[in-house]
């Protein structure tokens, strides 16, 4: 005879994505590296010599140059102005070239270059990284003062201006809304020329990094479709004072320390171009992508898809009292795997930051976690913790609660959903929920008979009227997903049992002793069955 068929299966969490596991990679955005005694007081005794000579001569090397640059740009200052040609370019090219490398030599830097600069015919685009320094404009110098992306207000700085225009930027307007399609225009114009525009030099990174890693590169050197040649950016130095990034040194630090320094080593390599694939071509991911892969492998980092949101959202993480790697959430790849938008994730911190307020490090714990739910600590809620947990370590950080959100707990959080699991607390189907109908559920979906949630209940009552309306519910489902996720559960165990009711149904039933009387949950139109006293949690974990 056959016996009957065992429990339902419980569904636990399974196997992570790699692709979504948290990056094996440094803050790419800190600058750890600080003086101890005897290094500061080396850098104080030269830089009491060093400073003003090397101050004085930069501020004389700046003022013979500009003659010059309002020579080559005098009558040309006109936007959309035609390129620079015959004795204007060569002044621009040679002189202004000259004085720039004299700036930076009387600062101490002493120059290595690897490779060769293909003309702008070859490679109308050279692309550099990492960048880590506003002394970075040296690789401008080495490549023969290439045009750079430079905001319109840089312009208008005195002196310095008037040298940038000689290199006739290609500008980014902060005030026009249309200016990132206008750049990205610009440039595809610039490297269509056939060489008649300089070659357009971008740090295709967008932002500053300590070196470590290189992150995602942003499109618009890419989008052109043209040949693009790689520029390597190294520092040797046994003493770094020239990282510039989001924590470290400020810009004054990171100046007056390499001033102060007898001599800082650069290394600018230039990589063979890299002429794209027609694949690239239709796809600057792809090409942008293939041309940061390329070199990492010659600088020997790994890549990541850290970006300038991240920096956005450290920078907010810190204001919320948060550590500021809290927000390192790799913003690329999640917000391109989940769909996410920024303002949906920096909504998502502000919550986090009301959960974690208390823990220690930033990181929420089962405890807090069930503190935030206003639920007690049990098993059910602990598997949904798991869910979160992705490495498993007892805690959940930024990263893990906004994957957690969007795949477990958002696609739970449906229309659909919601107006099943109202149905399901509308047990005499009046079209509002009781508290004591609210808590019969509750109790049952966690499996604590005398539980008190009282205060749950006041917090969904918004008008403070003892009964919860559709509305009521709706508005904090759409804000508290975790919820959804908690009651989805409840209602997929209830069909799991349901099917194997009904497939036993099938079976000759056995001869048993008589057991003890079950505890019964409520029947409604969602649940119409008796369920077991074993109310734990299925997850319908997805392999996201």
């Amino acid at each position: 005879m056959s016996s009957p068929p065992p429990p339902p299966p419980r569904f636990l969490p399974l196997p992570r994505q790699q692709s979504l596991a948290s990056p094996l990679v440094l803050n790419p955005f800190v600058q750890e590296a600080r003086l101890d005694a005897r290094q500061t007081s080396r850098a104080i005794l030269l830089g009491i010599v060093l400073v003003p000579l090397r101050v004085t001569c930069m501020f004389l090397i700046l003022l013979m140059a500009w003659p010059f640059a309002l020579l080559a740009t005098f009558g040309n200052m006109e936007k959309g102005a035609a390129p620079l040609s015959g004795w204007r370019r060569k002044v621009s090219c040679s002189v202004l070239r000259f004085f720039g490398r004299t700036l930076f030599f009387v600062m101490g830097f002493r120059v290595r270059v690897k490779g060769e600069v293909a003309g702008p015919e070859e490679a109308p685009i050279l692309a550099a990284a990492p960048h880590s320094s506003f002394f970075d404009g040296i690789a401008c110098i080495v490549a023969g003062l290439p045009s750079i992306v430079s905001r319109q207000e840089n312009l208008a700085v005195p002196l310095i201006g008037r040298i940038l225009y000689a290199l006739q930027p290609v500008v980014v307007s902060r005030v026009d809304p249309d200016s990132r399609k206008n750049t990205i225009n610009e440039i595809t114009r610039r490297a269509a020329s056939g060489g008649e525009w300089p070659q357009v030099l971008i740090f295709p990174e967008g932002t500053c990094t300590n070196r470590s890693c290189l992150i995602t590169f942003k499109q618009g050197a890419f989008v052109p479709g043209a040949a693009v040649q790689p520029v390597l950016i190294r520092y040797p130095n046994k003493l770094d004072t020239v990282t510039w990034t989001w924590q470290g040194y400020n810009f004054k630090e990171a100046l007056f320390l390499t001033l102060c320094q007898p001599f800082t080593k650069v290394e600018v390599e230039f990589l063979p171009v890299h002429v794209p694939a027609e694949e690239e071509k239709k796809d600057p991911i792809l090409f942008a992508n293939r041309v940061r892969n390329r070199m990492a492998s010659a600088l020997g980092v790994p890549v990541t898809d850290h970006t300038y949101e991240d920096c956005r959202l450290m920078i907010s993480a810190g204001q919320l009292t948060l550590p500021m790697e809290a927000g390192l959430v790799e913003f690329t790849k999640i917000s391109k795997k989940l769909n996410l938008k920024w303002d949906n994730i920096r909504e998502q911190l502000d919550r986090f930051a009301a959960i974690a307020s208390d823990a220690r490090g930033g990181r929420i714990g089962i405890e807090e976690f069930a503190g935030y739910l206003k639920l007690p600590v049990s098993d059910v809620l602990k598997e949904l913790f798991a869910l979160f947990d992705r490495n498993g370590d007892g805690t959940i950080d930024f990263r893990e609660y906004v994957i957690g959100l969007s795949v477990l707990c958002n696609p739970a959080n449906t229309e659909q959903t919601i107006q099943m699991a109202f149905e399901l607390f509308d047990i005499d189907e009046d079209g509002i929920i009781m508290e004591d109908e609210f808590a019969l559920i509750v109790r049952s979906s966690l499996g604590l008979p005398d539980l008190d949630v009282s205060n749950l209940f006041k917090e969904i009552d918004a008008d403070n009227s003892k009964k919860l309306s559709y509305e009521e519910f709706k508005n904090f489902a759409l804000k508290h997903p975790e919820y959804a996720k908690l009651f989805t559960t409840y209602l997929e165990l209830q069909l799991c049992q349901m099917s194997a009711e009904t497939e036993a149904s099938v079976l000759p039933a056995p001869k048993k002793p008589a057991s003890p009387e079950k505890t019964s949950v409520p029947r409604n139109k969602i649940c119409p069955q008796d369920a077991e006293d074993d109310h734990s949690s299925v997850s319908d974990k997805k392999e996201d």
